[in-house]
């Protein structure tokens, strides 16, 4: 026990519930404010792309994120790792496939479970 500070007794409920509700919105609140924090885009100048070249590279390959370019001022491009490029498309040739299946399900373009696996363990050997 901390000296001066009393554990909480079973009549002091409404208390400790109240004082962890202010706790996790404290902590809620801290969460989001990262959350926002690290979700900032980075966004340089053309002048910096053609100065600094290998600095936003080495961004892009260290941090996995993207770097926007403005012109004048306006966005203009926007600068990534050929790894997080090429899982940018893997998803969503990902998500095509997915989308082409809810439209066989929804068209009727289905067959038995066993029957699919029993086509694949064929196609295996």
């Amino acid at each position: 026990m901390v000296r001066g500070v009393m554990p909480p007794r079973a009549t002091d409920g409404a208390r400790v519930s109240a004082t962890i509700a202010a706790i996790t919105k404290f902590m809620y609140n801290i969460v989001i404010s990262i959350q926002e924090v690290l979700s900032m885009p980075t966004i340089k100048s053309s002048a910096d792309l053609r100065n600094g070249y290998n600095d936003i590279s080495n961004f892009c390959h260290t941090y996995g994120e993207p770097v926007f370019i403005t012109k004048n001022g306006k966005g203009d491009l926007e600068v990534m790792s050929i790894e997080n490029y090429e899982r940018l498309v893997g998803k969503f040739e990902l998500y095509s496939l997915i989308d082409d299946g809810m439209d066989d399900i929804k068209n009727g373009n289905t067959r038995p479970f066993a029957d699919a696996i029993s086509d694949i363990r064929r196609r295996r050997k």
